[in-house]
């Protein structure tokens, strides 16, 4: 079930939000509800390049490989 949300905006935000939605011809509270998600799904997982940097790091991997190895036979302390 949709719930509703109040949201206060700046008048400058407000009009270029406005401005965003009419362009893609779609609400308001659509553009801002696919914004938002946009944005979180964007802060939940890591880009080509990060992603990259991570497969490269040895150390790091080892390390992961370590810890999914103790997790997997229930050794130390989890958090």
């Amino acid at each position: 079930m949709s719930k509703t949300v109040t949201l206060r905006l700046d008048d400058k935000i407000y009009h270029r939000f406005r401005s965003l939605a009419k362009s893609d011809n779609r609400p308001l509270s659509n553009f801002i509800e696919t914004a938002a998600l946009r944005f979180v799904e964007s802060s939940d997982f890591v880009d080509e390049f990060e992603m990259e940097e991570i497969r490269e790091n040895v150390d790091l991997n080892r390390s992961i490989k370590r810890g999914l190895e103790d997790a997997t036979d229930k050794r130390g302390r989890f958090v």
